[in-house]
């Protein structure tokens, strides 16, 4: 018979045995966890990434598009109804002033630069832009910006603007229908910069028409029309003012929503009712 001492080194063997088992179930069990968890943040990554790379896309070619294009259509635009005070300048530009028009990256479509040099800061210029959803009448106002208008003006004459379309309206935050690029697609110009014509105590609302830029000093001939709130930076010059006909025509626009083709950033997208010009008429 086995003596007292082999049972007790059978009892040990028996009992570290079994610890062994414990311990290579309970690490298996902890493996099994680990895997699960690593599965789900991979499956959670992997699905942030697509959402991410595909918000960015072409709207034709993202599905979001589409759904982004109808969710707008179901929410109603608040916009305001009364126009915002016609803008002035605190003090009076000199008259005439210095215009320059520097050579500025590719054009996108044949175009000269205006002339330059004098030009005068006194009197408006009545303009109407024929547009595919209704005639949309302005009023330049040379005392705000002398070179925008003689900029806008000389564009018009030229036809440059014939045929585009407005690439981008913000129905939230900043309202407003941004045009005048010929390409549709928000990176065009018209060969040329010129500075800006800003005030610091310059604030915007409806119905004001003001240009769009990539930064201080590169206006061109992309503009926008503000026909609700803007609360935005005294950093784009206001060179006129739409008539109030103008605005019913850019608020049934607005009304119809758009794509969400730049959201999140700078934001709105291209207008669900297209927006052509057919032409720009001046009576300068």
């Amino acid at each position: 018979m086995p003596s007292n001492e082999q049972r007790r080194a059978a009892a040990k063997r028996k009992l570290e045995r079994q610890i062994a088992t414990r311990e290579q179930k309970a690490k298996r069990q902890r493996m099994i966890a680990i895997g699960t968890t690593v599965a789900v943040v991979v499956a959670v990554v992997v699905g942030f990434a697509y959402f991410s790379s595909t918000s960015g896309e072409d709207p034709a070619a993202a599905p979001g598009g589409q759904q982004g294009q109808q969710g707008e259509q179901a929410q109603p635009v608040n916009i305001p109804t009364e126009p915002a005070p016609a803008p002035q300048r605190p003090q009076p530009l000199p008259d005439p002033v210095q215009c320059e028009y520097p050579a500025n990256g590719q054009a996108s479509k044949p175009v000269q630069p205006p002339e330059g040099g004098d030009t005068s800061s006194k009197g408006t210029v009545e303009a109407t832009i024929k547009s595919s959803q209704g005639d949309i009448p302005l009023t330049l106002d040379r005392p705000l910006a002398p070179c925008a208008v003689n900029s806008f003006v000389s564009l018009a004459q030229q036809d440059f603007y014939d045929a585009t379309s407005c690439h981008r309206i913000g129905t939230e935050g900043l309202q407003m229908l941004q045009c005048g690029d010929p390409t549709g697609q928000g990176s065009g110009g018209p060969g040329y910069s010129f500075a800006d014509e800003t005030f610091p105590e310059l604030q915007y609302g409806r119905g004001y028409l003001a240009m769009a830029n990539s930064g201080p000093d590169t206006n061109g001939s992309q503009f926008f029309m503000v026909f609700g709130e803007a609360p935005l930076p005294p950093d784009y010059t206001v060179f006129g003012t739409i008539s109030a006909d103008g605005l019913k025509v850019i608020d049934e626009i607005a009304k119809a929503g758009h794509d969400g083709s730049f959201e999140p950033s700078p934001g709105g997208g291209k207008p669900n009712l297209d927006v052509t010009f057919n032409d720009v008429q001046v009576q300068a």
